[in-house]
C-alpha cells in the first residue's frame, strides 16, 4: 500500500487523490473555529478591541520579546510580567470599572491581558520618565502602564483619544500618574507641550489608517528621547513602523500573539528600539 501511494504521488492523480484528506483537515480546523466562536457569541459581549489571555507558549514568547526589545534578563521580565497578573489591586479596579462602564453592555466582565502585560514589563524594565499613548480606548493597557508606574516611583502618563470616554478604566489610584487628553492624536503629539516634556516611550493604538499612522511617527518624532522605544498595535497590518525604525536607523521586531480559547487569531504589536538601552 505505502509503494502504491508512493506511485500515485507522482503522478497527476495525486491531487485528486488527496483531496479526501485535505478535505478532513480543513473539516478539523473549521469545527475547532466553529467551536470558540460559537462558545464566545454565548459566553462574550466584546464586538471590538477583543481581551484574552496567550497560549501558554505564546505568553513565553512575550516575555522572550520583551528581553531582546530591552535587553533586560528574561528571568527579571518574567517577574515583572507575573507581578502584574498576580497586582489584585489592578484586577479589582479593572473589574470593577467594566462592570460600571457607560459601556458595560460591550464588555466582558473577566480581566485579560493578553499582549498588553508586555506593556507593563517595559515600563518596569525601562523605568520611562514619560510613556504617551495615543487611542488608549477603555483603557486597560493605560491601567497597566500607569500601575507600572506606580510601582517605579515615578513617571507619568499622558494619553491622547478623540473619544472623550476613552480610558474610563483609569480609575482609582492609577489616575494619579495620567493625563488624560482629549483631542487628535497628531496634533497632540506635535503640540509644544509634548516636544518639551520629551517622550520616553509611545504607544500609537488610534488604529485610524497607515496614512494616520505615518503622521503620529513623524509629528512624535522631534519629541522622543535618544533610546525612545516606539510601539504599535496595528504593526501586523501597515509597514508604518517598520519602514520608519528603517529611515531611522533603528532596529524593528513584531510579536505576533496567539489568542487561547478564542476564535480571534490575534494581532500583535510592533516595537522600534535602538539597542542601546
Amino acid at each position: 500500500m505505502q509503494n502504491l501511494t508512493r506511485k500515485i504521488a507522482a503522478t497527476p492523480l495525486a491531487r485528486a487523490a488527496a483531496l479526501p484528506l485535505r478535505l478532513a483537515t480543513v473539516a478539523r480546523h473549521d469545527a475547532r473555529v466553529l467551536k470558540r466562536s460559537g462558545s464566545w457569541l454565548v459566553r462574550s459581549r466584546e464586538h471590538s478591541c477583543f481581551t484574552y489571555d496567550l497560549e501558554p507558549s505564546n505568553h513565553d514568547h512575550l516575555c522572550w520579546f520583551v528581553s531582546e526589545v530591552t535587553g533586560a534578563p528574561v528571568k527579571q521580565v518574567r517577574t515583572h510580567v507575573q507581578e502584574a497578573e498576580e497586582d489584585a489591586e489592578l484586577r479589582r479596579t479593572l473589574a470593577r470599572g467594566l462592570a460600571t462602564s457607560v459601556r458595560s453592555g460591550t464588555c466582558d466582565r473577566e480581566v485579560r491581558y493578553g499582549r498588553r502585560v508586555a506593556y507593563y514589563a517595559f515600563v518596569r524594565t525601562l523605568a520611562p520618565a514619560h510613556v504617551v499613548e495615543a487611542g488608549p480606548h477603555r483603557g486597560i493597557a493605560s491601567s497597566l502602564i500607569a500601575a507600572a508606574l506606580l510601582r517605579n516611583g515615578s513617571g507619568r502618563l499622558t494619553t491622547v483619544d478623540v473619544d472623550p470616554r476613552a480610558g474610563e478604566l483609569i480609575q482609582g489610584p492609577y489616575r494619579a500618574v495620567v493625563d488624560q487628553v482629549v483631542g487628535d492624536s497628531v496634533q497632540v503629539l506635535a503640540s509644544p507641550r509634548v516636544r518639551e516634556r520629551g517622550v520616553d516611550m509611545v504607544l500609537l493604538d488610534t488604529s485610524v489608517s497607515a496614512d494616520h499612522e505615518d503622521a503620529e511617527l513623524a509629528a512624535v518624532a522631534p519629541a522622543l528621547s535618544a533610546d525612545a522605544l516606539v510601539l504599535s498595535s496595528r504593526s501586523h497590518a501597515w509597514p508604518c513602523l517598520a519602514h520608519w525604525s528603517e529611515d531611522q536607523g533603528r532596529r524593528f521586531l513584531h510579536f505576533d500573539d496567539r489568542p487561547r480559547d478564542h476564535w480571534h487569531p490575534g494581532n500583535g504589536f510592533g516595537a522600534s528600539f535602538t539597542g542601546r538601552g
